[in-house]
């Protein structure tokens, strides 16, 4: 046993093992083992490099966006007279999650207050009391059954509600637009993002924006594309809409912001759309 492992350590310690080099002169070896290397680059420059992009990397982020609205809207109607809407008036809810919804269309039903009177005939029509059970209220009721069956107008009777009266009656939708002034609204983003793994922190404004540009731009995709102000018409012009259309019913913006970076170095900015 101690002739054995003095063999080893001798072994170790005092002898070189090199490999032998072969040279074949083959012209179909040689062939068939250029093409095995260059099997092996395209795959690694193919598809590794290019197709999987295996020189990038991924990292988690830290981002912030806030949203400003700002505009003013005038309305002139019969049973509300002159009233100005402002950014407190038009949207809602105050905060969302990646998304703002602005009010560009109304259904006044002036003079409400909780009494008796007839209901919507979508509630339902009666022609006596018999069809009109009290303390009763349908899916689309808009107060509680009294029992009675009343005249909702010359040719309809409908059971007779306590609730807020009258009734909305949204029939008729205002056209145009009474908050058409919507389409001159303007939207601030503000967007600042961190990548803790690179340690790299970026925002999308950048040097060439300062106060005093930001107070004249507007953004447009050749002539301010780096512009954080947005006009509302032009934003649903650029998605293929009609502002006059739209604004008839209740319009949703989704905000969404992305950032890449790229290996050398460099920072790509991907503005708000």
């Amino acid at each position: 046993m101690a002739q054995r492992l003095q063999d080893e350590l001798a072994a170790f310690f005092f002898q070189y093992d090199t490999p032998r080099m072969v040279l074949v002169r083959n012209k179909k070896v040689g062939v068939v083992f250029r093409l095995i290397q260059l099997v092996v680059l395209v795959y690694v420059i193919g598809w590794v490099f290019v197709y999987e992009k295996g020189y990038q990397t991924s990292s988690g982020l830290i981002s912030s966006v806030s949203v400003k609205l700002k505009g003013l809207a005038v309305t002139q109607l019969p049973d509300l007279g002159p009233q100005v809407w402002d950014v407190a008036d038009y949207v809602f809810p105050a905060q969302g999650d990646n998304s703002f919804v602005i009010m560009t269309n109304f259904i006044v039903t002036p003079h409400q207050a909780q009494g008796y009177c007839a209901e919507h005939p979508e509630g339902g029509t009666c022609t006596d009391d018999s069809g009109c059970p009290p303390g009763k209220a349908e899916r689309k009721a808009q107060g509680i059954r009294t029992g009675k069956c009343v005249a909702f107008n010359d040719t309809v009777q409908t059971c007779e509600i306590f609730g807020w009266c009258p009734v909305e009656v949204d029939d008729n939708v205002p056209r145009p637009a009474l908050l058409q002034e919507a389409e001159n609204f303007t939207l601030f983003i503000k967007n600042s993002i961190s990548f803790p793994r690179f340690k790299v922190n970026r925002r999308n404004l950048v040097e060439e924006v300062d106060a005093a540009y930001m107070r004249t731009c507007l953004y447009h995709k050749i002539l301010h594309p780096l512009c954080p102000v947005f006009k509302l018409g032009y934003v649903v012009q650029e998605s293929g809409q009609n502002f006059s259309t739209l604004a008839e019913k209740v319009w949703c913006q989704a905000n969404e912001e992305g950032w890449v970076l790229e290996p050398a170095g460099q920072r790509r900015l991907f503005n708000p759309r």
